[in-house]
């Protein structure tokens, strides 16, 4: 059977506010929040308050403010069936939204249905029958099935899917049903859904947690209960990644600092966030001090009660280095100290490698990264990658980040999944993986964005403002760039500010601009004790000298070398060790150079920045080739050719191909594969297989958070490259190319 859409709306004039023009971050957002339908998105755009468009209010989470409109046309639709159909509808709908219970076929045996109803909506294109109960045309038609129905009949078919939902595990869905048939309060009601929810969340069904705790509030009788079950809803659905929901459960609760705190540092200002949650833990170290109440708390309360500081103080940690403010790790670590529990994750370290204590920075930050076993809490998981990364060893970030989001999917908690992969883009950016690890970081940023966490959002725009960068991407970076120092200069985001900073200096670097270079990148190598964000420093500094050596301007370089050497020494890294090798050669004069090459590419062979390795082949053929050695720097050059056409960084292609000119020698032919993979760029690739299965410049454009207008520009530079005139050539070649 063919589906039939539904009837049009009525014509109106074009909507005020269209969904295409909110924030980038809104719009992912309202498609979510309607189930992908370009109606109800149109409709809801229309409907939202100018703080709502600009994110700064949520957004409305009930189907009848989002798109009313849409919903009477779809019900009016219903109308026209005959009473059983919609009977059956119900039922179905109410096995379905807004919880999935899969009762629909046991409902309908125990109370001896019959199913050819149904017929008259199959014949409608409303629904249709299948192998595990009814399908609906799309979700909206679903919730107004559901909508449709009057509130006795609602009542009766959650009572009957209550009756039927009697086997293992099923405890929660049936708590459920058996609330949503309830007729008002009820204390007992309240406490079983209480207990269904804590089952549901213990076994990562945080939905279903959620579900039930918000149904919980609706039908307590006790005021200050109700809150409590309304904040338990609001973390459950932060972490489940309805942020919309979450922010309007917390409004309709109490306030909260650990929740407070907790969404400004995903969505808000992260300088705030570090406030409010080390007021939080702030609060649970004066509640276990006796210095600040009559009776000392128990031993078990007090044991209780660290777990969630050590969280508490973990998020604060992460809030630091969002901010890049690495000195206020100081203030955390004091409060662990007051509640008496080792420091949480990477905090430890960060505050050693701030004072200088690198030593000890390195210590504390292997004990982190050494928490990256299989199945263990997300964000001890996360915390260790983050350690792993100071740490220089990106396979272990990797393995680190990948867990951590591995474990979040387990227990239901889909916002710390695109978090976890803000952090492993940068281990994918250092191992030679662009491609791969901008795909990746693409599908975390919309993963974002849908979840509300616009700051994570701006981190992932800064690391694909690198990959940019990286891959001769120029108008992508500065577009990603301009993006992510806009919003983060506006939340107090020091660490993606200075990521798009760095892609901007190294594009610079990569085009032969050394002076705009070298200007970008002296404030971002800072040194010295408490100065600069530690993770930047490691990405600026060696470049930061080669721009500096290009100028003739190496006094602060030399100092900030110094410092980067002195931590390198400390951590043992290989990579760190070979860069700064590398930073010595390039400030060494003519001839002693050479040594230091050859040491920093002993070193590279060690470990796993293979990027770097061949920047460093690069550096090393140039040099040869001013010290008259043609026979070792062609090799070199050739070399560092080869690794830059293998990891897609056409300007540092350009880069090796101009040294091997000035050689002499001649360059391998620019690499083109018979198939247009070949003749595109990594990301010219992407936006020419979604144009070729269909996708408009916009629907292209909110895939890749980029504008139409430079979606526009790629393609138009696909099509130059390809040699075609149209969409349609475009499907034949790439259908021709697909083995």
């Amino acid at each position: 059977m063919t589906p039939v859409n539904p009837p049009p709306l009525p014509r109106t004039s074009p909507p005020p506010h269209p969904a295409s023009e909110l924030p980038e971050g809104v719009r992912v957002r309202v498609l979510h929040a309607v189930y992908g339908d370009a109606r109800a998105a149109a409709e809801l755009a229309t409907r939202l308050t100018d703080r709502q468009r600009s994110g700064l209010d949520p957004l409305p989470t009930q189907p009848a403010s989002q798109a009313p409109r849409l919903l009477r046309a779809l019900r009016a639709e219903l109308r026209a069936l005959p009473d059983d159909s919609r009977l059956l509808l119900l039922l179905a709908a109410a096995d379905q939204y807004p919880l999935a219970t899969h009762a629909f076929l046991r409902a309908v045996a125990a109370a001896r249905l019959d199913t050819r109803p149904l017929e008259a909506a199959e014949a409608a294109g409303i629904a249709h029958a299948g192998a595990g109960g009814v399908v609906f045309r799309d979700a909206w038609t679903r919730i107004a099935a559901y909508e449709a129905g009057a509130p006795w009949d609602r009542r009766e078919v959650h009572r009957l899917l209550a009756r039927v939902l009697n086997g293992d595990g099923e405890t929660p869905r049936r708590s459920w049903h058996r609330a949503a048939g309830a007729l008002g309060p009820s204390g007992r009601l309240v406490a079983e859904l209480d207990a269904a929810a804590g089952q549901a969340r213990a076994t990562g069904r945080l939905t279903l947690a959620r579900a039930l705790s918000e149904r919980g509030a609706a039908l307590c009788p006790d005021p200050a209960r109700q809150a409590r079950l309304l904040t338990r809803a609001a973390v459950d659905a932060w972490k489940s990644g309805d942020a919309d929901r979450a922010r309007g459960l917390l409004r309709a609760g109490t306030a909260d600092d650990t929740l407070t705190g907790l969404f400004a540092l995903r969505a808000e200002n992260a300088t705030e966030a570090f406030d409010a949650l080390l007021t939080a833990a702030a609060r649970d170290a004066r509640a276990d001090d006796p210095a600040h109440g009559t009776d000392s708390p128990s031993a078990p309360a007090v044991a209780a009660r660290l777990p969630a500081a050590a969280h508490l103080l973990a998020r604060a940690t992460e809030a630091v280095i969002y901010t890049g403010d690495l000195r206020r790790c100081r203030e955390a670590a004091r409060v662990a100290d007051r509640l008496g529990i080792e420091p949480p994750g990477a905090l430890g370290g960060l505050v050693a490698a701030v004072e200088g204590r690198y030593e000890d920075a390195r210590d504390l930050l292997e004990a982190a990264a050494g928490r990256c076993g299989p199945g263990g809490d997300p964000t001890l998981l996360l915390h260790a990658g983050i350690a792993a990364l100071m740490l220089g060893d990106h396979a272990r970030a990797a393995t680190a980040t990948v867990r951590a989001a591995a474990s979040a999917r387990t227990r239901g908690a889909t916002a710390t999944v695109a978090q976890a992969m803000e952090f492993r883009a940068y281990a994918d950016f250092w191992t030679g993986r662009p491609d791969a690890g901008a795909a990746a970081a693409t599908d975390a940023l919309r993963q974002a964005y849908a979840s509300g966490q616009d700051n994570g959002a701006c981190h992932l725009q800064a690391a694909l403002a690198m990959y940019a960068a990286v891959t001769g991407t120029a108008d992508v970076c500065r577009e990603r760039a301009a993006a992510v120092r806009s919003y983060a200069l506006s939340r107090g985001l020091g660490l993606p500010a200075a990521l798009a900073q760095w892609a901007l200096a190294f594009l610079d670097l990569a085009e032969g601009r050394f002076a705009g270079a070298a200007a970008r990148l002296r404030a971002l190598a800072g040194f010295g004790p408490g100065h600069g964000h530690r993770a930047i420093r490691h990405l600026a500094t060696p470049h930061y000298v080669e721009a500096a050596v290009r100028t003739g301007d190496t006094r602060v370089a030399r100092a900030a070398h110094a410092d980067y050497h002195r931590w390198a020494t400390a951590v043992r890294s290989p990579d760190e060790l070979a860069l700064s090798a590398r930073c010595r050669a390039l400030l060494a004069p003519g001839a002693e150079a050479v040594d230091l090459y050859h040491e920093a590419l002993d070193l590279h062979a060690r470990g796993t920045r293979d990027f770097e390795r061949a920047r460093t082949e690069l550096l090393f053929g140039a040099a040869l080739r001013r010290l008259r050695r043609r026979t070792e720097a062609r090799d070199r050059l050739h070399s560092a050719l080869e690794a830059f056409e293998h990891f897609g960084a056409p300007h540092c292609a350009v880069q090796a191909r101009a040294e091997l000119r000035a050689l002499g020698a001649p360059a391998a032919p620019e690499r083109t594969d018979e198939g247009p993979g070949g003749r595109l760029t990594a990301q010219q690739l992407v936006i020419a297989r979604m144009a070729a299965d269909g996708a408009t410049n916009r629907e292209i454009a909110t895939r890749l958070a980029l504008s139409p207008r430079t979606i526009d520009h790629h393609l138009r530079g696909v099509f130059e490259r390809l040699g075609i005139r149209s969409r349609i050539d475009l499907v034949r070649l790439l259908a021709d190319s697909d083995p």
